[in-house]
């Protein structure tokens, strides 16, 4: 079952041309096209609306997040002032697994959401064990994180 969804991960990968994971780096060097039967054929060029789709899926493969949860997080950006693009991307980078992504603890954003959901992660000392923190609960981003004696993550201030 493993090599499945590691297979589907590596085959997603190549359809969005994105790594989203170490194997697929290494997968990207031996076949830098698209996956399946028409992979290696020239492609047309794409309509807006296919440009758009791939970039919203993109999104969703790379932060590990399901249609509803994207949806939602662009209402909250679209509400918020400036540039709602931009505004999306800072709500995604502010989620607790792609914190832990980004701070290097985990390699995957798979594995960085593991971490967070058996409850590895403390926050303010309060163990969270969800990835979307509230925004009341959310951290003061000055703090700093460190690994605790039993291997969990501690915001420190």
């Amino acid at each position: 079952m493993a090599t499945n969804r590691s297979r589907k991960q590596v085959r997603e990968s190549r359809a969005l041309g994105l790594a989203l994971t170490p194997k697929a780096v290494r997968y990207f060097e031996k076949r830098p096209y698209g996956p399946g039967e028409h992979g290696r054929t020239r492609r047309r060029q794409d309509s807006d609306y296919a440009v758009r789709l791939k970039e919203k899926q993109r999104l969703r493969a790379q932060y590990g997040i399901r249609e509803s949860q994207l949806r939602r997080a662009f209402e909250e950006a679209r509400r918020t002032a400036g540039l709602t693009g931009e505004n999306l991307v800072e709500l995604l980078e502010m989620r607790l697994d792609s914190l832990v992504l980004r701070a290097g603890f985990a390699r995957t954003i798979q594995q960085a959401r593991q971490f967070v959901v058996h409850r590895h992660i403390l926050v303010d000392g309060k163990i969270v064990d969800r990835p979307l923190v509230p925004r009341e609960a959310r951290p003061d981003p000055a703090g700093q994180a460190e690994v605790a004696d039993d291997g969990s993550l501690r915001d420190r201030r």
